[in-house]
């Protein structure tokens, strides 16, 4: 008898052991595979790994986290104020993924391989996407058929489609870098390709405001992801990116 209820428990804990086995790692490797890569660079309550643009700390008096969004609060009324928000982590290749809102008449943009010059603004080292009202923004109107519209690679590219939701929509947006290669994806559609440091981009930059500076014609290999404080409301939340 003794010998029956000895194989009956044996089986038991084998059974339990098989069970805690599979059951154990199965979840946690669905959960790997969920996320394909893809990091979460702002939690929507904290500016955990964000910090001012040439500073040490957040601006907090011109960005808030509200209703799981950066809210720039628009304290300039349309004027710069260089209170611009980077990563603390710089990157070379990646897909950056983001959801954008713009105020009425509003402006700002998300800049990609920004690197930090003293005295010298976010805009003057980095190529921007530009974020913007298109519809009652002077900027829309500027620049070379549409080159300063929402989407487009800032003074440089238009986007084509021209696709942005009007003021108070959400617009999607992917930013693709891959050697060098850059695609812009705004609400579904691809506006927007150029390759960084090609006869074509210097020819590109040339041909805008950006000819004269030498540290934007010559882009690092890597460098901050940043959004850009222009003194206008604007929101931005669902912030992730994979790295490449």
């Amino acid at each position: 008898m003794n010998t029956v209820k000895n194989l009956i428990f044996l089986l038991m804990i084998l059974g339990l052991l098989n069970s805690c086995g599979s059951g154990g790692n199965a979840p946690k490797e669905a959960a790997a595979n969920d996320n394909n890569g893809w990091v979460s660079l702002f939690d929507g309550t904290t500016a955990s790994g964000w910090r001012g643009y040439n500073a040490p700390a957040f601006p907090n008096a011109y960005w808030e986290i509200v209703d799981g969004c950066f809210h720039c609060r628009g304290i300039g009324n349309g004027n710069m104020t260089n209170t611009d928000i980077i990563t603390e982590k710089k990157y070379s290749n990646f897909e950056l993924s983001l959801e954008w809102k713009i105020s009425e008449g509003g402006n700002s943009g998300i800049f990609i391989f920004a690197r930090e010059i003293p005295e010298t603004p976010i805009y003057m080292t980095a190529p921007e996407m530009q974020v913007l009202d298109n519809v009652k923004h002077p900027d829309a109107k500027m620049g070379v058929d549409g080159n300063r519209q929402a989407g487009s690679l800032y003074d440089m590219i238009p986007a084509v489609p021209q696709n942005a939701k009007p003021v108070g929509e959400w617009n999607q947006v992917v930013i693709r870098v891959d050697q060098g290669n850059v695609v812009f994806r705004q609400n579904g559609e691809n506006v927007v390709s150029f390759t960084i440091g090609t006869d074509e981009w210097r020819q590109l930059c040339a041909n805008s405001k950006f000819k004269d500076w030498e540290w934007f014609v010559n882009l690092p290999k890597e460098g901050h992801i940043g959004l850009q404080d222009h003194g206008f409301e604007v929101w931005y939340r669902n912030i992730k990116i994979k790295e490449l």
